[in-house]
């Protein structure tokens, strides 16, 4: 019995420990799990069956869809053109109009872009004044200042080696008063801020030589070499930009040439509506950025420029630039993104100041792309019904006819006209 006991004892007492832990939920310390119910089919409870976590997915889901309506009701307007039309001046009047202002660091930075405009301006005429072959004509002028101890003739000779031949003498840095408020700016860039300099060195013979009656000979000729229209009034003001306490003017930020190199979007909210206006460069180079912005455009706002009909583009030299906005706006219209009735076109025949004051000059048929322009010469108003034609040419296809075309001719340096269209639109 003894015997017995000591070999079935042992087995017996294990057997009830194993009942015993498998009874007990394998020897956990935690509480019995709940038996399955109907409602979860056996399964354990996730977080998707949490309330709390349901509210939080519900919430999402809520501002998912309100976004998705904002972005509805959002208005994307997209300006293209070809270079130097006026798009980033329609850009900025958006932000004069409907932004906010400017701030102390923008304002440096355009006084550097607008002391280097003038310099770039100077340097083209002084070039068209040698390749014109006039230089002779400064020989006999006298300075339009008598207080000004240099003549035309001695100032052209300054700027020439200082800004084309690159051997002039030493220069003094010299503002027209105290210490520049302007100054120097990292935003503008390095040239921009060496032309400026050199535009606080320069800017005395830069006044004697522009208010020479031969410059004003060789300015009427400008379109040869590309030199910015407005900035006449610049080289009109070189006095008040060459001061210690030059500030620019919303009017200067207007006229001011910076090359656009990326996309530039700014956003604004007009009656309530949020408007995301886009801004991309116009040379060729820069066109392959395009198509990044052609999706869910309202409106497209193609600018070309009235006044270049007798002007070559900077990247192509044979090529004229009203025939180049006409085929770019032609491949606009026709481009499947905004093949759509959902897209509007609208035109803008910008640059209207400098069209009525060039074509007195200038006649529209004496150039071999506009031949069969029929109109009188030095006429306005035929000259822009011509040019207009010749958009809608492009506007209205065999293929589509878009239902919402506008166009309107415009000055985008006059805050007035621009504010006007805008708000007809």
């Amino acid at each position: 019995l003894l015997f017995c006991f000591w070999v079935f004892f042992p087995f017996a007492f294990s057997c009830f420990i194993v009942v015993w832990w498998l009874t007990m939920g394998c020897g956990s310390s935690t509480p019995e799990a709940a038996p399955a119910t109907g409602a979860d089919n056996g399964h354990r409870r996730t977080p998707a069956d949490d309330p709390a976590e349901i509210g939080k997915s519900n919430a999402i889901d809520r501002q998912l869809e309100r976004d998705r309506q904002q972005d509805e009701l959002k208005v994307k307007l997209l300006l293209l053109g070809a270079g130097e039309s006026g798009k980033s001046t329609i850009f900025k009047q958006m932000r004069i109009i409907y932004g906010t202002p400017r701030s102390e660091d923008d304002l440096r930075m355009y006084g550097v872009v607008v002391r280097s405009n003038v310099v770039t301006a100077v340097r083209k005429l002084c070039q068209l004044l040698k390749s014109l072959d006039v230089e002779s004509q400064l020989a006999g002028e006298s300075a339009a200042d008598p207080e000004d101890t240099m003549s035309p003739n001695e100032a052209y000779e300054l700027l020439r080696a200082h800004l084309i031949d690159g051997n002039g003498p030493p220069l003094e840095e010299e503002t027209n008063g105290g210490a520049d408020w302007v100054g120097h700016s990292a935003r503008a860039g390095l040239g921009p801020n060496n032309d400026a300099k050199l535009f606080l060195q320069l800017w005395r013979p830069i006044k004697i030589l522009w208010e020479s009656r031969t410059l004003k000979e060789v300015w009427q000729k400008r379109a040869q070499v590309n030199i910015i229209d407005g900035h006449k009034d610049y080289l009109q003001d070189v006095s008040r930009i060459a001061s210690s306490s030059f500030k620019p003017t919303t009017q200067d930020i207007l006229l001011a040439r910076v090359k656009t190199t990326q996309v530039v979007m700014e956003r604004y909210r007009i009656d309530g509506i949020e408007f995301e206006m886009y801004d991309v460069g116009g040379q060729r180079s820069e066109r392959r950025k395009w198509l990044d912005c052609f999706d869910n455009v309202d409106a497209v706002l193609f600018v070309a420029a009235l006044s270049e009909y007798d002007q070559k583009l900077a990247e192509a030299r044979r090529t004229n630039r009203m025939i180049e906005a006409l085929e770019l706006f032609r491949s606009v219209c026709n481009n499947r993104a905004f093949s759509n009735s959902q897209t509007s076109i609208m035109l803008f025949l910008n640059k209207k100041d400098v069209f009525a004051e060039k074509i007195l000059y200038s006649d529209i048929a004496a150039q071999p792309e506009f031949k069969d322009y029929a109109g009188p010469p030095r006429d306005f108003n035929h000259g822009v019904l011509y040019f207009i034609q010749r958009f809608k040419e492009c506007l209205i296809s065999d293929e589509q006819e878009f239902k919402d075309s506008f166009i309107h001719v415009t000055c985008a340096t006059d805050t007035n006209n621009s504010k006007l269209i805008m708000v007809t639109d």
